[in-house]
């Protein structure tokens, strides 16, 4: 399995591109694109490649995270794939652009594939185990390539640190021990690709992150 990370708009949005190399088959995660610039920078990429998208996934329903849902969906032809316990925020995308004060409009987003702890999505020849992580948000998922060791942590887990708390739904109670029960019980050498910033691996977290001692 091969991985591309793009980061998009003012938050820093770590976007992946997620392709199997036999198949040509490619995951897009968490599409942050908020201009037309970015979304040109994500489709050249996945033109230069030949990859063909039929995954669209969202680790969670924030709108930094799901801005160029919709641009992606309808330019491949993909279903919105998160989990339902989220979807209650993909129904106030607008009501969290003025909560920000961004200057973009996205409207809501409707989650059309829900997926759900212990789901099994496929790329190519690989399998990508869906593990709900919740506590940055109720639905927060994080996305596991078992044979290619590596996760897509989204908001969960970063480089060092832990997903906010203090947003609808969040508590920090409940992702401290998703954490510990989902992730670091992985493989140490599984590397960890998050949200925002660097990646890590659940070795690294399990012995150096202060907040998941």
């Amino acid at each position: 399995m091969k991985l591309e990370r793009m980061t998009f708009n003012m938050f820093g949005v770590n976007t992946y591109i997620l392709w199997d190399e036999t198949s040509a088959e490619c995951a897009i995660i968490d599409p942050g694109m908020m201009s037309h610039f970015e979304e040109d920078r994500l489709s050249q990429f996945i033109e230069s490649k030949g990859l063909k998208p039929t995954l669209l996934i969202n680790t969670h329903m924030h709108v930094d995270h799901v801005a160029g849902d919709m641009y992606v969906a309808e330019k491949y032809g993909l279903p919105v794939i998160g989990c339902e316990d989220d979807a209650f925020l993909g129904e106030r995308i607008s009501q969290q652009v003025k909560m920000f004060g961004l200057p973009v409009n996205v409207n809501d987003i409707k989650i059309a594939q829900m997926v759900k702890h212990g789901d099994v999505l496929r790329l190519g020849d690989e399998e990508i185990k869906v593990l709900q992580v919740p506590g940055h948000s109720p639905g927060s998922i994080v996305l596991y390539c078992e044979a290619s060791k590596l996760l897509v942590s989204g908001d969960a887990l970063f480089s060092g640190g832990i997903g906010r708390t203090d947003l609808p739904g969040g508590d920090y109670s409940t992702l401290i021990n998703a954490i510990k029960t989902q992730i670091l019980s992985l493989p140490e050498d599984v590397v960890v690709y998050p949200g925002h910033g660097p990646e890590t691996t659940v070795g690294d977290e399990r012995r150096y992150n202060s907040f998941l001692r």
